[in-house]
């Protein structure tokens, strides 16, 4: 029908036929699951493989994976409009680019590179995610580019960087997990966000070892814990504090560790030693022994197998979210934990490539290799390999958050290409974000469906999804692997690559965008290179042979290294670095006003927006709108029942839910899923408070009151 090229033209494909077998991964979170396809087009079969993160297993959403391949919803041609109050028009791929094209020109034109953003997303390819970052770069040369990861991994991205000179999710593989004496989850709720996850952590309890989950919430992953530590919302730092203050005071530290392979542990302890346990207790809710009880069985765990701390966006997503993560990484420190066998720091990674997409330059300050995009030597190398100046590449851009509240304004972008993301339902005070996308010139969604996001854009692109393009990603132990297309794309769908290889031959830069994922791959390597996420020596063959291989990776003599700090740091001298950080209250406290907590998270049958998981019949079945968690005792002060349909309202916005009554959650907090768009986003409501680090706002906690909406279920 089109042109094949760096036009990125590309013809249409027969849709009708049966797969042998292929071998390949979830598309949903960080595990990464292994699985084989196999059967006809129409009725693709799913079937567990076993992989290390998976072990064979799988959850509800990946065995309904394969019906997201057939769905009737699904975007398959352009679509444009001239006017956002008239409706779209199918248009073809030749005319919607040159108008993409068209578009991006008119406004630098008038108002320079910086004119046009890009917004990125945790699951697209370690391929789409370095072309997306070069095509801002290079293509558009704007600084502006940010993506969804902001809001997932960013806190934990920024401690674990400062104190190790390292950003991997785990540093070491997951299996570890399964033969350590205990692990300490702070906020993450894996048994209903990635229940394979649960086998490592159960197989902990079965070995006579010890799982201790923090969270507000009894969730089902606390249920299955030796300790629930049910702590205030927005205390996690407190927490972390008098937990180190205990390790020190009871003699649990590892002094000789302290000495030689750390530094600024005098700092930290001055902060620290403020933190005695009775003072915890009034600040947390967590009572004196229970924390007393979780530091002896980290340092007995410690003694025997080894000892764990994981943290997940519960411990994250707050406005000291990266001053959390820190706290938590100096007990592991202080503990001796980081390098030894079976024991350490990791972070639990959310989306499925949450690890790969932050690391080749889709994040406002990083070029690929996870490069410092302010570093000269670093810009010269990646110059080099994409045949630029130095001088040509922009500088960093804001964060996520920071960038769509520029978004229309006088001195703000005036064009977004949005690739991967929903950013209407995932962003905080979703009402504003939407005001901030009507004031652009131009918005081009690149989507599989008709998104939140996708429905105000101007120009809407479809593309493939997981089973249809090959590729890789990174999983949450570092572990690069191999996405293979099972089945072709339906007519009119096209690869992400090939739409920035289009655009970019219209933009005069055709001949450095190639469309062939392969191509692209090896590039990256090139350019990460040297790099701390180095990728030099992974190769999708060796991959395929080898199952995946962890970077850093430098040369194809050797293997991955799947193990860090078994003997030093990556930082300049060797040491890891304990940083001194204080608790502060939280943005938003409760008052008269508004005088509950709201806090928010995932639940077992949907992903992320739910732009997938709410058109899969079975998981849209099983949880087809959002329930507001509350305990009986606060829906009895406010005189509601099980099944009324409440306001959930803050001082940015109100979202719609029915209650839900239990008593897994304190009678002080509510909790909302933010899987849903429109009246029941709850991320209309939450706070866009920013860590002054990662810029990760506030999704977390902020202060809510609960309104009758009227009806019941």
């Amino acid at each position: 029908m089109y042109s094949a090229g760096n036009t990125g033209d590309a013809p249409e494909k027969p849709s009708a036929y049966t797969i042998a077998k292929v071998d390949t991964h979830c598309p949903y979170c960080a595990l990464q699951c292994g699985m084989t396809l196999s059967g006809p087009r129409a009725h693709v079969e799913v079937t567990p493989r076993d992989f290390p993160t998976n072990r064979g297993g799988l959850c509800q959403k990946g065995w309904t994976a394969a019906e997201l391949l057939t769905s009737p919803q699904r975007l398959t041609m352009p679509l444009l409009r001239d006017h956002r109050s008239e409706p779209f028009r199918p248009v073809s791929w030749e005319t919607a680019l040159d108008k993409v094209a068209d578009g991006i020109r008119a406004v630098q034109g008038a108002h320079g590179h910086d004119a046009v953003a890009v917004f990125g997303g945790g699951g697209l390819t370690n391929e789409k995610a370095y072309q997306l970052g070069k095509f801002a770069r290079v293509a558009l040369r704007t600084k502006n580019i940010d993506y969804n990861g902001r809001y997932c991994m960013s806190s934990a991205a920024a401690a674990s960087n400062r104190a190790f000179g390292i950003d991997r999710g785990l540093p070491f593989p997951l299996p570890d997990l399964a033969e350590t004496g205990t692990v300490l989850v702070m906020g993450g709720n894996v048994a209903e966000t990635m229940p394979p996850f649960m086998q490592h952590l159960n197989a902990v309890k079965d070995n006579g070892g010890t799982l201790i989950v923090a969270d507000p919430r009894r969730t089902v992953t606390a249920e299955q814990a030796t300790t629930h530590i049910q702590l205030m919302p927005g205390t996690d730092l407190a927490l972390a504090l008098g937990l180190l203050h205990i390790a020190v005071a009871d003699g649990h530290v590892d002094r000789a560790y302290i000495e030689n392979r750390t530094t600024g542990f005098d700092d930290v302890w001055r902060v620290v030693t403020g933190w005695w346990p009775e003072r915890v207790e009034r600040i947390t809710g967590v009572p004196v022994a229970v924390q007393r009880t979780v530091v002896r069985a980290l340092a007995t765990g410690r003694d025997g197998r080894g000892a764990v701390i994981l943290t997940a966006r519960g411990a994250e997503q707050h406005s000291k979210g990266t001053d959390t993560v820190t706290a938590l990484i100096n007990l592991s420190l202080a503990l001796g934990l980081p390098g030894r066998p079976r024991s350490g720091y990791g972070c639990i990674t959310g989306q499925g490539n949450g690890q790969g997409g932050r690391e080749h330059g889709q994040k406002a300050d990083q070029l690929p290799g996870y490069r410092k995009i302010d570093d000269p030597v670093a810009r010269d190398h990646v110059a080099e390999v994409w045949g630029v100046l130095p001088d040509t590449l922009p500088g960093p851009g804001p964060s996520a958050y920071e960038l769509i509240e520029a978004l229309g304004t006088e001195d703000g972008p005036r064009s977004l290409l949005v690739h991967g993301s929903n950013l209407v339902v995932s962003s905080p005070r979703g009402r504003r974000v939407a005001e901030r996308l009507a004031g652009l010139d131009q918005l081009v969604v690149c989507d599989l469906f008709m998104s939140e996001t996708a429905a105000l854009a101007d120009v809407v692109l479809p593309v493939t999804q997981w089973a249809e393009e090959d590729g890789t990603m990174t999983n949450l132990e570092g572990r690069v692997i191999r996405r293979r297309a099972a089945v072709d794309p339906p007519p009119g769908v096209r690869t992400e690559l090939e739409v920035l290889s289009g655009l970019a031959a219209r933009l005069g830069h055709g001949d450095k965008f190639s469309p062939d994922p392969r191509v692209v791959f090896d590039e990256l390597r090139r350019a990460s290179a040297g790099g701390v996420a180095d990728y030099s020596g992974i190769t999708w063959d060796r991959i395929d042979e080898e199952g995946g291989v962890f970077w850093p990776c430098p040369s194809e003599r050797e293997p991955g290294e799947s193990r860090l700090f078994r003997d030093t740091f990556p930082t300049p001298d060797g040491r890891a670095r304990c940083v001194a950080v204080d608790h502060r209250a939280v943005a938003e406290d409760v008052d008269p006003e508004y005088p509950i907590y709201l806090t928010t998270g995932r639940i077992l049958q949907h992903y992320q927006s739910g732009t997938q998981t709410r058109r899969v019949e079975a998981l849209a079945e099983g949880a087809a709108e959002p329930r507001v968690e509350m305990h009986p005792d606060l829906a009895a002060d406010n005189g509601f029942a099980n099944g009324h349909l409440v306001r959930v309202r803050s001082r940015r916005g109100d979202a719609l839910a029915r209650v839900l009554l239990t008593t897994s959650i304190r009678a002080d907090t509510v909790f909302m899923p933010f899987h849903w768009g429109g009246e029941q986003a709850v991320n209309r409501v939450t706070n866009p408070a920013l860590d002054p680090t990662s810029k990760m706002p506030e999704f977390k906690v902020c202060a809510v009151r609960l309104e009758p909406a009227g009806g019941t279920s």
